[in-house]
């Protein structure tokens, strides 16, 4: 299932030709898999102070289609495509309205407290395996 993140481009989300620059994507889409995470009940930050364990990005492929610019209002969409023994991959993209500007895939890693990739936790993955809300 898809999640979706609405956001909206800031003047400071722009480079000098008023485009949204191209690593901010990037960051739009970080809020999206946190929000779609959130949204299937796991709780980042309280992984990370109970456990040790956070998801880092291993892997990103980026396709930068169209621009975004000032104040348009774009949503992210976030899909779980893969969970594998320590790793999550995603599928995300930026939209405004109907048309997509941005892609990406997704591969982040589950670390333990050592910083050594870890077996995502049964619990963990089973929330990650449940459709959306």
């Amino acid at each position: 299932m898809t999640h979706t993140h609405p956001l909206r481009v800031y003047y400071e989300d722009t480079d000098l030709a008023g485009i949204v620059y191209y690593a901010n994507y990037l960051k739009f889409i970080e809020r999206g898999r946190s929000e779609a995470v959130r949204a299937l009940g796991v709780d980042q930050g309280r992984l990370k102070a109970e456990a040790g364990i956070v998801f880092a990005v291993r892997r990103v492929l980026a396709d930068y289609l169209l621009p975004a610019r000032f104040d348009d209002e774009l949503v992210v969409e976030t899909e779980i495509t893969a969970l594998k023994g320590a790793t999550i991959e995603m599928a995300q993209r930026v939209l405004r309205r109907d048309t997509v500007l941005f892609t990406a895939e997704v591969r982040l890693v589950c670390l333990g407290p050592h910083d050594r990739a870890l077996r995502i936790p049964a619990d963990i993955r089973q929330m990650l395996a449940a459709p959306a809300p």
